[in-house]
């Protein structure tokens, strides 16, 4: 059911963001040099790898780390890379990994390949068995502001409390928060 889902919410979703897509890609090519897309390695169901589009919103030297372990994270964004994070239009291109199977609407955050921290304590507590999703009650919870042993708790309840209905729930809340711009902090 929630597969059925994710294909007909992102063909819809596909079909209305194209053009705003194709906007921002633009406006990433004539702001900054460098690929209009920043391919990530991620951590997938049962921490298999999978590789993950973002529009570019950092420079290109900027090291492979989660955004908190920068030194200074303004210093390295793009001229739009800020106003791409806050609005989360950075993150349109991953309802390419709905498509194919590698990521949901709803589930835990896919961590990068080298947070191994965050990584352990989530096979520890069974969220590497969930697909990840684009948002997820984590996301909705906190975001960037959550420290890893919170954003796991949170990933734990959501497995306790998944269902469709809390599926829709999450993406109403995302969809309010990415209005308001809550809980990015760079």
């Amino acid at each position: 059911m929630k597969r059925i889902f994710d294909l007909i919410f992102v063909i819809v979703a596909l079909s209305l963001l194209i053009v705003p897509a194709i906007l921002v890609a633009l406006m990433v090519k004539f702001t900054s040099k460098g690929p209009v897309l920043y391919w990530s390695d991620r951590v997938g169901i049962d921490n298999s790898i999978f590789k993950m589009p973002k529009f570019r919103s950092m420079k290109m030297d900027t090291p492979v780390v989660a955004t908190h372990l920068l030194h200074d994270p303004k210093k390295v964004l793009t001229p739009i890379g800020h106003f791409l994070r806050k609005s989360s239009l950075d993150e349109l291109p991953q309802l390419w990994c709905i498509l194919k199977g590698d990521m949901s609407f709803v589930g835990p955050r896919p961590a990068l390949f080298n947070q191994d921290d965050l990584i352990a304590l989530r096979s520890r507590e069974g969220v590497d068995k969930l697909l990840p999703g684009l948002t997820g009650w984590a996301q909705v919870n906190g975001r960037d502001e959550l420290p890893i042993q919170k954003k796991v708790a949170l990933d734990t309840e959501y497995i306790s409390k998944k269902s469709f209905w809390f599926d829709i729930y999450i993406i109403w809340l995302t969809f309010v928060k990415v209005v308001k711009r809550d809980g990015v902090s760079h």
